[in-house]
């Protein structure tokens, strides 16, 4: 696995028509793999009548059905292969910005495959830190999130020992204690979700915080605004680098060195750009994200709708990296909520409660005052959600903290908001007065 790390850092710059070749190359192998073992695709081709030997482009997945995200979260087992590596497969939950968590299986062989894939990333960040391994690395997440999880299964797993020199800091403290962690730890680079670092940095300066100076930021599971990225880039000289990923497919793209454009990893998971119609459209228009993960073996996933905007351009990046580019990315942007006692929760924190019990199909946490709350929930009938009710709201509560009440409210279905976007947290306005 090691020994392939130096070609994943070598891969982006070949040629485009050799990348084009090993990505259509693995859509071939994925097709036919989901064809013959995974349910729905077996039962569409079948129905169909559609060869899945006909599927040999990228261009050719425009015949196949669009996955929705109801679908899978609805019919996990559909999409998971019945293959030795299927049922071996570790499962995964999305963070739920959709509002509606979906289990996602991965296989053991493509999260090992992880390590190596992540060096094309790492050989954006050595431009910064002088070497790509060897430095001190902050994560502020949740240690049973995503990024936890994988971490933990390849150090477990992993033929050599993964040597990272990490600290997780826990993304539900305090901002002095995330601060007084950074200064202890004294990292190389800080990992994070990006609205989450966004905001954090916008306290610290506001508070006049002094914070250790990170050579590099990291975000990724979300998004961060163009005008944040610039805010710590000038406020705090820290060139901030992108890792484009969800759990449906952990890797997607990546912002390199340039910080102009996100480079997709074309060969690991395929992206197509569509409009009214799911019709593909023309180089360089927005559109709706359908992707096709080429390397997971456990939850195979083609033509999915992952609910992020975006447009691919030709246009060459100074990098010389030759992998396509995304002209514009309109990411997910999680909600954050200010509390009484002084913290800042992040939408996944609220996720974390509610992933617990599979019963909640949807939901929806609004902030009406600053310490009270009403968690909109989503079940299968009145019942359920009685029965579920207190308890939810009370675990809500404890992660709130002190001087908060919540209130559970029955819904169905959910709503969206503003340009159709479901918000599963929404905050008060925020203003200076919470910082």
């Amino acid at each position: 696995m090691y020994a392939a790390i130096p070609a994943q850092r070598r891969l982006p710059y070949m040629s485009e028509e050799k990348l084009r070749s090993i990505r259509d190359e693995r859509l071939r192998s994925t097709v036919m793999y989901a064809a013959e073992t995974v349910p729905f695709y077996r039962k569409w081709f079948s129905e169909e009548g559609v060869d899945p030997r006909q599927i040999r482009t990228v261009a050719d997945l425009a015949r196949m059905p669009v996955v929705e995200k109801e679908m899978v979260r609805m019919y996990p087992d559909q999409f998971r292969s019945t293959s030795p590596l299927g049922n071996r497969a570790e499962p995964f939950m999305t963070t739920g910005t959709s509002g509606t968590p979906t289990q996602i299986y991965h296989d053991p062989r493509s999260l090992l495959a992880n390590i190596a894939y992540g060096g094309r990333m790492r050989a954006a960040m050595s431009k910064f830190l002088g070497r790509a391994v060897g430095n001190r690395e902050a994560w502020i997440g949740f240690p049973t999130g995503l990024t936890g999880n994988v971490w933990a299964f390849q150090r477990k797993w992993a033929m050599l020992p993964v040597r990272y020199d990490r600290q997780f800091i826990s993304i539900m403290d305090s901002v002095d204690e995330v601060v007084g962690a950074l200064n202890a730890y004294q990292p190389n680079v800080i990992f994070g979700f990006g609205a989450y670092l966004e905001l954090l940095f916008r306290v610290i300066a506001e508070r006049k915080l002094r914070v250790h100076r990170a050579q590099l930021i990291v975000y990724g599971s979300e998004a961060m605004t163009l005008e944040g990225r610039r805010f710590i880039e000038d406020r705090f000289g820290t060139p901030v680098l992108s890792d484009y990923g969800a759990v449906e497919s952990l890797k997607i793209g990546f912002l390199c060195e340039e910080r102009a454009a996100f480079h997709l990893h074309e060969d690991l998971c395929s992206v197509r750009i569509v409009g009214e119609g799911d019709r593909e459209l023309p180089e360089g228009q927005s559109g709706e994200m359908l992707i096709s993960n080429l390397v997971n073996r456990g939850t195979v996933l083609l033509n999915y709708r992952l609910g992020d905007m975006a447009a691919i351009t030709s246009s060459d990046c100074a990098c010389g990296r030759q992998l396509p580019i995304l002209a514009s990315l309109d990411g997910r942007i999680a909600d954050t909520v200010f509390v009484p006692d002084g913290r800042f929760i992040h939408q996944a924190a609220v996720w974390m409660v509610i992933k617990r019990n599979p019963a909640i199909l949807s939901y929806q946490l609004i902030q009406h005052e600053l310490g009270r709350f009403e968690l909109r929930l989503m079940t299968s009938d009145l019942a359920t959600f009685e029965s579920l009710a207190s308890e939810i709201a009370l675990s809500m509560e404890i992660v709130l903290g002190a001087g908060t009440t919540v209130e559970p409210t029955f819904h169905e279905p959910l709503a969206a908001g503003e340009r159709g976007k479901f918000r599963p947290v929404v905050p008060l306005k925020r203003d200076s007065a919470f910082l």
